[in-house]
């Protein structure tokens, strides 16, 4: 299944390039009340509304995707948890490159762990990128982007997969500097989630996955998952080794060599296998 959330919070199953409105099945979930139970609403309780978004998307009449305001798919995240350089060829270019490093010793992932970025940072594809800091460089960075679909602690790597709801593009947008990642990768619009989820039984295996951004056309980055140095059920071991995993929570697996400055008027074009495509606009504050 593939499943986005569109316009006013509205929830569709997507099916080719057509969106079937689905909020009907919203009426299931159990109200909630003060202090709200961690986790993602909705992906604390997707197995038990699947059934029927599927039964409502039969029937329901279906809207171009390109006709609808695509919103990020996973609306409150607990955490969204990033992985630095890790991809081998980001490394070396991140080494090399003084206007990524600053002067400063670039380590590897496993010197770093993993880092998080704000929920406030949150977008979809259908609002657009604000790069409103004109003395830095802001950079695109393309990820495979997984949401957890079950609470864990300390899970082991051979079970890992088993607790993703499924998988999405992401844009890690950075500002390049000196401060602390989880500053630099936090700004409001610096996290882009969509178009939509695609549900892990529906996408299978996700370690050979092509990817690719490009920018006003040109190719930036282009690579596979295969080449990650710690790839998604290593990420999910890992990280739960420090935090509790939540429904909803997000995990963004890292960006190959390639990244790039993008400035307002820019256009970017993100593409996964199995996954699909997203549009996404880079402007100026007002």
């Amino acid at each position: 299944m593939r499943f986005c959330r569109f316009d006013d919070n509205r929830l569709g199953v997507v099916k080719g390039d057509m969106v079937h409105d689905v909020t009907a099945a919203l009426d299931a979930l159990p109200p909630l009340s003060w202090p709200v139970p961690p986790g993602d609403h909705f992906f604390n309780h997707l197995d038990a509304l699947r059934p029927r978004m599927e039964e409502l998307a039969a029937t329901a009449p279906g809207r171009p995707v390109s006709e609808v305001r695509l919103l990020s798919p996973v609306a409150n995240p607990g955490k969204i948890v990033a992985a630095p350089v890790n991809y081998q060829l980001h490394l070396d270019e991140s080494r090399a490159d003084t206007q990524i490093n600053f002067g400063s010793e670039v380590k590897t992932i496993h010197d770093y762990g993993v880092f998080l970025k704000a929920p406030s940072s949150l977008i979809g594809p259908s609002e657009p990128v604000l790069a409103d800091w004109s003395d830095r460089r802001i950079d695109h960075e393309i990820e495979l982007a997984l949401v957890i679909g079950r609470k864990g602690f300390r899970i082991p790597r051979a079970e890992a997969l088993d607790y993703v709801a499924g998988y999405m593009i992401g844009l890690d947008m950075t500002i390049r500097g000196t401060e602390d990642r989880s500053f630099r990768k936090s700004l409001d619009t610096f996290t882009v989630l969509g178009p939509w989820v695609v549900t892990a039984d529906e996408l299978g295996d996700p370690s050979a996955l092509d990817f690719e951004i490009k920018v006003d056309g040109g190719t930036r980055q282009k690579a596979n998952t295969r080449d990650l140095i710690l790839d998604c059920a290593d990420l999910i071991e890992y990280a739960s080794r420090a935090y509790t995993l939540w429904p909803g929570d997000v995990i963004m697996t890292g960006t190959p060599e390639g990244v790039a400055p993008v400035r307002p008027g820019n256009r970017m074009h993100a593409w996964i296998d199995r996954i699909g495509t997203m549009e996404v606009e880079v402007a100026d504050r007002g």
